[in-house]
């Protein structure tokens, strides 16, 4: 409906183009127009052109899955080269397009980001993390998942000047070791959600400090991380009251053991317990589930 009114309200009527554009046109009309109709409307006239312009430096969160993942290189710089109040940016698996020297300039002009989102974009370098560090002091989420190129010095980078974050996935970023997980946690302790799923570099030690230093923790993603163990899942029980969700699927070192202390508490696993998963398994090979007495 919006979409149709501002079509029919052309700028020799002026109607549209007459009211406030930075009191009314972008904060209450244009927010509600997905973002490929709007870079569609910068063609209708150069008053339109300039309202749009308006509207992305103004832009508080700029999403390409909006626009789709084959977004020139050219066009995102335009979009976002007068923009210095991004509090949100959504960048995943723009791989094919994306490298520093897009990002970079985006990044240190935007020193109000909050939230970025860099999963799957394989051409950055350890570059882009260290000037996300020194650039975004109120950063809060950040991820990088199957971000190959993620290292520990640019982690320790983050860690230093990032201090606020909440929420960090470094899923399949395959360079970690314990080592920077442990630093990551000692400088971030209002960590909340933390994902270090397939990573085999992630042991006991890691989950440990994590444990430890992150008394907020509410979600810990650990699938496929080989070499965590029982030990550490009880001392995450121990230390983390606030746990609400713990993934170990293929932890095989992990069992039902250090579980149980946090199925008893409510913890959503993404495992069932032995018996559950017999009777499954037992469900699939004979079509029908047994009756078995819990009681005896």
């Amino acid at each position: 409906a919006i979409w149709c009114l501002m079509m029919s309200l052309t700028p020799t009527r002026g109607c549209l183009l007459d009211l406030p554009w930075e009191d009314i046109l972008v904060p209450h009309i244009l927010c509600h127009l997905p973002l490929q109709q709007l870079l569609s409307l910068q063609r209708v006239s150069k008053s339109f052109q300039s309202l749009i312009q308006l509207y992305l430096a103004n832009m508080r969160c700029f999403d390409s899955s909006q626009i789709g993942p084959a977004i020139p290189r050219a066009a995102f710089v335009n979009l976002l080269k007068d923009n210095e109040v991004l509090q949100q940016l959504a960048l995943q698996n723009c791989s094919e397009w994306l490298t520093d020297r897009e990002l970079l300039p985006v990044i240190g002009q935007n020193h109000h980001l909050h939230q970025i989102q860099l999963k799957g974009c394989a051409q950055l370098s350890r570059h882009a993390l260290v000037a996300i560090s020194l650039s975004c002091p109120n950063l809060r989420q950040l991820s990088l998942a199957h971000c190959e190129w993620v290292d520990s010095l640019s982690l320790r980078s983050l860690a230093d000047h990032c201090k606020a974050l909440e929420a960090v996935d470094l899923t399949a970023c395959r360079q970690l070791k314990d080592e920077a997980i442990c630093y990551l946690v000692q400088k971030c302790s209002r960590l909340k959600s933390l994902s270090l799923a397939v990573n085999a570099n992630v042991g006991d030690v890691a989950v440990e400090e994590t444990a430890k230093c992150c008394p907020e923790l509410e979600h810990l993603d650990l699938t496929g991380c080989l070499r965590v163990k029982n030990d550490s899942i009880r001392v995450l029980a121990e230390y983390c009251p606030k746990l609400r969700s713990l993934k170990v699927k293929h932890c095989h070192n992990v069992a039902e053991s250090s579980l149980s202390i946090l199925r008893s508490r409510g913890v959503e696993l993404d495992v069932e317990p032995p018996l559950q998963r017999a009777l499954v398994l037992l469900q699939d090979v004979v079509g029908f589930a047994p009756f078995i007495n819990l009681q005896i």
